[in-house]
């Protein structure tokens, strides 16, 4: 069954959490406030954040992240291939340090949205910025 635009957003976003030994809820409360907030998320019910959180792990430990990632991007539009990377970016900085493993990720997921470089690096600079402290 295919994924709707959303549930592929948020698959996405809990990929990338993942990607380095687990999701914590930090990251959980992250996608959640990324999805109260983000207009492609107009009218999702939150009610399901968790339901779909929970398919995501499950699609990973069934299909490795290339299933997942396959699966997602298969769902979201060309138009918003910059807004899923970003949404993805926006989860991996979360905890300040990015380590090898959401790097990697964060490296397939560009790869596979195949968002222009300019554009990718704007995205990555653009949250960096927003993550640093005094």
């Amino acid at each position: 069954m295919a994924l709707s635009l959303q549930d592929a957003l948020i698959h996405l976003m809990v990929v990338t959490a993942s990607s380095d030994e687990g999701i914590s809820d930090h990251e959980l409360d992250a996608i959640g406030h990324l999805i109260e907030r983000s207009p492609v998320f107009e009218g999702y019910d939150m009610g399901r954040l968790e339901e779909v959180a929970n398919a995501a792990i499950d699609k990973t430990n069934a299909d490795g992240f290339e299933g997942v990632l396959d699966a997602a991007v298969a769902a979201i539009p060309d138009r918003l291939h910059d807004t899923a990377y970003a949404l993805a970016v926006e989860i991996a900085v979360i905890d300040v340090q990015l380590p090898q493993e959401e790097l990697r990720l964060l490296e397939m997921v560009r790869d596979r949205l195949d968002v222009d470089s300019l554009v990718t690096g704007a995205i990555e600079a653009s949250a960096r910025a927003r993550m640093r402290s005094a």
